[in-house]
């Protein structure tokens, strides 16, 4: 059995003010009439079955996303009760598959078949015959014990992801079409545009998708080794699951977690770590800037999304969907337009935006333009 798990808990703090606290940017339309979070779930379609599909997210998303999605079973919503970062988040997803199969962790040791995809639901991924290819390469090394992360091949030297050094290749049969699945040497922090470069120039060096393919069983025996505080709260919440005092309860313990990823918690430590190169094209609009490789330009090379009229603007991201944009000789500018509030950068400033919310959220008059 395949299963996927949605990551749609994010803020999505760079791409504001489009991305809100209720309306983050997995729940809007972003290269698509389709928002992020339908996108994905129809990819996960591709894949397996609705009811084999599900979606962690944080309280008060959970109607927009029933709204959006109607045909996800109700039950396979999860609401986190407090952010805690991905490994808390994929932790308890994997807590429930286990329990809607009714299987006990003897058993789960002999079963190799049931497989989870972990996806974030803000991605833009083309070529789905590709994706597919990967997902099926990969859920094979998965059930060969393999923890398998999905990196992808820079196209550019990016300083705002995080990076995978490959090591050997693993030697596999599974067909000449499909992508190679190496061993991990190690994950690397965010690096300075130096560094970015020499990565770049490499073959050995994958963006760090957030994409990952491993056995329910592997997992979890990866959080009792690794992270033994997260792998005792679920078992406080997997004796629970059926009572009344679920919600409390995984409340109770949720508080108790440290707010970590699951590369940190999981991925960095574990020795059976496995790396499949995605051969299909990959965008994960982590700041306003990604809008260049979703969007065409115009003749001027400009990226305009809405009414603009401008005199002299060239290569320039004009986001006005909600209200109209006006210009006269600027250049290489983001102006996004809400209706409510304007942002203007420097393209090159663009990771910025994170840094200029914490601000906002201090101003008592302003801090209503996150929500």
């Amino acid at each position: 059995m395949l299963n996927v798990v949605i990551m749609a808990g994010g803020s999505g703090e760079r791409f504001w003010p489009k991305s809100r606290e209720k309306s983050p940017k997995q729940l809007l339309p972003i290269g698509s009439k389709n928002t992020m979070l339908q996108e994905t779930v129809k990819r996960a379609q591709a894949l397996t079955s609705s009811e084999n599909i599900f979606i962690v997210t944080r309280v008060g998303l959970e109607k927009e996303i029933y709204k959006q999605i109607p045909h996800i079973p109700k039950e396979n919503i999860i609401n986190e009760p407090f952010a805690r970062n991905t490994a808390a988040a994929i932790g308890l997803a994997n807590l429930i598959i286990q329990k809607r199969d009714n299987v006990s962790r003897d058993y789960i040791s002999k079963d190799k078949n049931s497989i989870t995809v972990v996806l974030p639901a803000d991605h833009i991924i083309k070529n789905l015959k590709q994706f597919k290819k990967t997902i099926a390469a990969a859920s094979k090394a998965a059930e060969e014990g393999r923890l398998v992360t999905i990196g992808i091949k820079p196209s550019y030297p990016e300083t705002g992801y995080g990076y995978i050094h490959r090591g050997d290749k693993i030697f596999t049969e599974y067909g000449s079409d499909t992508p190679c699945i190496y061993k991990v040497k190690e994950f690397r922090e965010k690096p300075d545009l130096k560094t970015a470069r020499e990565y770049f120039k490499k073959s050995e060096y994958y963006w760090n998708s957030g994409m990952f393919v491993w056995t329910t069983n592997y997992i979890e025996e990866a959080f009792k080794e690794y992270m033994p505080e997260l792998y005792k709260a679920l078992k406080v919440i997997g004796n629970s699951i059926s009572s009344p005092l679920r919600d409390e309860i995984i409340k109770v313990e949720y508080a108790k977690l440290e707010k970590i990823s699951i590369d940190y918690g999981v991925m960095e430590r574990a020795e059976n770590v496995s790396v499949i190169e995605g051969l299909f094209d990959w965008n994960d609009v982590g700041s306003w800037l990604a809008l260049e490789k979703v969007y065409k330009k115009d003749d001027d090379g400009n990226i305009v999304v809405g009414d603009h009229i401008g005199i002299d603007t060239k290569d320039c991201i004009l986001i006005g969907d909600e209200s109209s944009i006006t210009t006269i000789g600027i250049s290489d500018l983001i102006v996004v337009n809400t209706g409510d509030v304007v942002l203007v950068c420097k393209k090159a400033e663009a990771q910025k935006v994170k840094e200029l919310l914490k601000q906002i959220k201090k101003n008592k008059k302003l801090s209503k333009l996150v929500k």
